[in-house]
C-alpha cells in the first residue's frame, strides 16, 4: 500500500445534513446494539487494573478496540463494532481506559491521548496467549490518538496485521481551540461534565487525591482542564506541552503497520486544516475523507432504516488483511 488520501465511499443520510446532526443522532437516538460480552479484569504491576470486554467467539482473529473520551463498551460505536465483529466470527475485545469501565481505577492517574502503556501491556498479553492469532486494532477519537501514538512508538511493526483510526484529533491544540468555539462548545460542555462527574466519584473514594479540588467546579474549557488536571497528573509542564507531545500528525511517518484513517472534513471537533497531507502519511497508510459525517457519526440510509457505515467499512477493510 502506498500513502494516499481518497474520497470516502460514505454517502450521508439526506435527513441528517451537516456535521451536528451526524454527530448527535447516534448518541441520542440510536438504540444501543445488543451484544453479549464477557468481562476480564487484568491486574497490573503498578497496583491498578484494566477491564476488557470480550465478545463470545472463542477463536478467529482478535480485534482490539480503543474507545474515545469517557467511552466504554456501551458507547454506540463500540457496541456496534463489537456486534459486527462477532457476526463475522471474529473476537472483539474492548480495552476500557482506566476509570471508564464503571468502576474508578485505584491510582491517582487516569488516561490521556498519549497514554500508550496500557495498550502495550494488553498487546503483550494477547501475543503470549494467542501466538497464532491474527491481531488488529481500532481506535476512535481520543482512542485513535492513543493507537497512533502507540503504533508510532513501535515503529518496528508489532504483531498487528492492520489498524483503523476514526475521527482522530491529529492536532490536540487545534482541537481544544475548535471545541471552544461556536456550537462545538456544546460538545465541550457535555464531555467536560461527564469527565468531572467521573472524577468526583473517584475523588470521593480517594479524598487525598492531589488534584481533587480542581474539578469541584467544572473547568470552562478542555484547555483549562488539561492545564490544571491532565498535565500535572501525567508529568506534562502544561496543556500546551501535553498537546505538543501527544499530538500524532508529526509522528505518522514512523508507523509501519497497515493503517486506514477514516475522517470527515466537517468534523465539528476539529478543522479540516488539521488533517495530515499525503506527504505526511506513512507508506503503509490510506486516509478516506468524506465531505460529511461529523465526529464518529457516518450515518447513512433512511430514517426508518439508518445504516451506521463505520460498522461496514471497518470490518470490510480488516477482512482484506485478516482473511
Amino acid at each position: 500500500m502506498s500513502a494516499m488520501i481518497t474520497a470516502s465511499s460514505f454517502v450521508p443520510a439526506w435527513w441528517l445534513p451537516g456535521p451536528h446532526l451526524q454527530t448527535i443522532w447516534p448518541n441520542l437516538v440510536r438504540r444501543l446494539p445488543q451484544v453479549q460480552l464477557r468481562r476480564e479484569r487484568m491486574e497490573l504491576d503498578d497496583g491498578d487494573f484494566l477491564d476488557l470486554d470480550w465478545t463470545t467467539n472463542t477463536d478467529g482473529p482478535i480485534v482490539l478496540i480503543l474507545h474515545g473520551l469517557e467511552g466504554s463498551s456501551r458507547s454506540h460505536y463500540a457496541a456496534g463494532l463489537l456486534q459486527a465483529l462477532h457476526a463475522r466470527g471474529w473476537r472483539g475485545v474492548l480495552l476500557h481506559a482506566r476509570g471508564c469501565s464503571g468502576e474508578p481505577n485505584r491510582l491517582a492517574r487516569r488516561y490521556h491521548a498519549g497514554d500508550t502503556g496500557d495498550i502495550e501491556r494488553v498487546y503483550q498479553v494477547l501475543c503470549q496467549r494467542e501466538p497464532n492469532a491474527l491481531l488488529a486494532t481500532v481506535g476512535y477519537s481520543l482512542g485513535g490518538s492513543m493507537l497512533l501514538n502507540w503504533l508510532a512508538e513501535r515503529a518496528e511493526a508489532p504483531r498487528v496485521a492492520a489498524a483503523v483510526a476514526v475521527s482522530v484529533p491529529f492536532d490536540l491544540d487545534a482541537t481544544a481551540t475548535r471545541l471552544n468555539r461556536g456550537f462545538s462548545r456544546v460538545y465541550q460542555y457535555i464531555l467536560l461534565s461527564s469527565v468531572c462527574r467521573a472524577l468526583r466519584r473517584k475523588h470521593a473514594r480517594m479524598p487525598d487525591h492531589p488534584l481533587a479540588h480542581t474539578v469541584r467546579q467544572r473547568p470552562r474549557s478542555f484547555r483549562q482542564f488539561d492545564d490544571v488536571y491532565t498535565a500535572p497528573l501525567h508529568n506534562f509542564d502544561s496543556a500546551t506541552d501535553y498537546y505538543r507531545r501527544s499530538s500524532t500528525r508529526a509522528k505518522l511517518k514512523r508507523i509501519r503497520t497497515p493503517l486506514l484513517l477514516l475522517q470527515a472534513a466537517d468534523d465539528p471537533f476539529m478543522g479540516a486544516q488539521t488533517l495530515p497531507t499525503d506527504a505526511e502519511l506513512p507508506q503503509t497508510a490510506a486516509m478516506e475523507l468524506s465531505r460529511s459525517g461529523g465526529h464518529v457519526g457516518f450515518v447513512a440510509g433512511s430514517p426508518r432504516h439508518p445504516h451506521y457505515w463505520l460498522e461496514t467499512r471497518i470490518p470490510e477493510y480488516l477482512a482484506s488483511v485478516l482473511t
